[in-house]
């Protein structure tokens, strides 16, 4: 609002404060988003449209798409390791899209440079395991045991509700997720687990 006021007596600075508000105004839709989807998990009102989708394809083109959210491609790179077959889940694709994605970007928001790599896996007969690892800053120590509560977060720009809304998304499709901070102490590992589709 305060960008869209100075915008009428600096018509000069117009560049500028156009792309603070178109900024802002992604973050404001997100926020809502995220808000109306707590609301929706905690009436028991999420709904899944659920289809057949090849994970190896959903992942590839989430990575694509979340590539242009690092400020410094020379010194941070995402790496999606594809397995060799195809692999399938029934899911709802939005839903799928918004739990990866999700787990990218605060991936990318935590860490500064490295390697952030994703991977797809049969972990056994019933489930394919998506693993995304960074080498950021890791988990911190106060909020671990909170992690996928609501508005558990240390970072300035997030609100603390993506981790919450991902984890009953998986949840909801019959999976689960977890993270833990890497062994060798740099940065931090998010998975999940969904039921395998049979092609």
């Amino acid at each position: 609002m305060g960008f869209s006021e100075m915008l009428e007596q600096h018509p000069d600075r117009r560049e500028e404060m156009t792309e603070a508000i178109k900024r802002n105004a992604k973050r404001l839709h997100k926020l809502t988003n995220d808000i109306l989807d707590v609301s929706r998990i905690e009436s028991q009102n999420l709904r899944l449209n659920k289809e057949k989708v090849n994970i190896n394809e959903k992942i590839s083109n989430v990575v694509n798409d979340i590539k242009n959210q690092i400020r410094n491609p020379d010194k941070l790179q995402i790496v999606f390791f594809k397995p060799k077959e195809r692999l399938y889940v029934e899911a709802d694709k939005i839903r799928l899209y918004q739990v990866i994605a999700n787990l990218l970007s605060n991936a990318i928001k935590f860490t500064k440079e490295g390697t952030i790599s994703i991977k797809a896996q049969l972990k056994d007969d019933n489930e394919i395991a998506i693993i995304v690892k960074d080498s950021g800053a890791g988990i911190d120590n106060d909020v671990m045991p909170r992690l996928f509560t609501k508005f558990a977060t240390r970072s300035d720009v997030g609100t603390g509700l993506g981790l919450y809304i991902s984890k009953n998304i998986i949840e909801a499709h019959g999976g689960r997720m977890w993270a833990e901070n890497n062994l060798d102490g740099k940065g931090a590992t998010f998975s999940f687990v969904l039921p395998i589709l049979n092609p």
